[in-house]
């Protein structure tokens, strides 16, 4: 039986990833619903047509909420009382269901999914797999996953539509919807985004001092993959006894000795979720 999956915000950048995914689907049915103009015109050229929230809600099996995180409170405040019991709300970050900004009814079901995006080390045969920075279009990624409110068989149902949403998939983790949380912001965006800025503000500064930019952006990149190859355990060789010593003196300069007590806290994770979530 044909799934009718209501999909929010379908024309935004999220959305129109998935939106092309899913026409390769037969086993779902896209009710599409944007407001912006801009986002509509994008799904009208990918031959797709848009409909009322009313109209969607109304028919959907399944809602996926591809919005940005600091609408999906507003949004969803007037979105969940409209909806079907037993209709299947997924959402595609952890924020807002870990903040508690969307209310919850007992005779819905919650799910949240995200993509890992390509790996770094990833090998890809294809020049359109290499260049998909992203993920959902050539290069296979993995996706995480967790039941906020439900039974095992909306979890499966929830996996199956992010699969075919994030596809081609490489593969899928269950985790719970705080340990996604922890995964971001925490990790990947609080700390790891901060980290590969400072290392392009390096690169400026380099420059900015008198190094041609060519050389500094080739000496950098190598560098990084190589670095990134001994710390994560890839490369079958050590740092060498002077990067060993610059790495601990500059460890001690550059960050706090607290920092990981800071930000890998739940309250800390708690109050940055909030922050991203909020309307105002």
């Amino acid at each position: 039986m044909t799934k009718k999956i209501a999909l929010m915000g379908a024309g935004g950048k999220m959305g129109c990833r998935i939106s092309r995914n899913m026409l390769r689907e037969a086993a779902y049915e896209m009710l599409n619903v944007e407001t912006n103009p801009a986002g509509r015109q994008r799904l009208a050229d990918l031959g797709l047509e848009v409909v009322s929230q009313e109209s969607a809600v109304a028919a959907a099996d399944v809602v996926v909420l591809a919005l940005p995180d600091r609408l999906i409170g507003t949004v969803t405040r007037d979105l969940i009382p409209q909806l079907q019991p037993g209709t299947l709300v997924i959402g595609l970050d952890p924020a807002a269901a870990y903040a508690e900004v969307m209310p919850l009814r007992e005779d819905l079901s919650y799910f949240v999914c995200h993509p890992c995006h390509p790996m770094l080390f990833q090998m890809e045969a294809t020049e359109a797999a290499h260049e998909d920075w992203f993920g959902g279009i050539a290069a296979k990624q993995s996706l995480v996953c967790a039941l906020h409110q439900g039974s095992e068989d909306d979890y499966a149902t929830g996996e199956a539509i992010a699969a075919a949403m994030f596809q081609p998939i490489l593969r899928m983790h269950r985790i719970t919807v705080e340990q996604m949380a922890i995964l971001e912001p925490a990790v990947v965006e609080t700390t790891t985004a901060s980290l590969i800025l400072a290392c392009k503000q390096a690169l400026d500064e380099g420059v900015r001092m008198g190094v041609p930019e060519e050389a500094a952006w080739d000496f950098v990149m190598g560098h990084i993959r190589v670095e990134l190859a001994i710390i994560f355990g890839f490369a079958e060789f050590p740092f060498s006894d002077g990067a060993k010593l610059a790495i601990e003196k500059a460890q001690r300069r550059i960050f706090r000795d607290d920092w990981r007590e800071n930000i890998f806290n739940l309250d800390s994770v708690k109050r940055s979720v909030r922050e991203i979530t909020d309307s105002v």
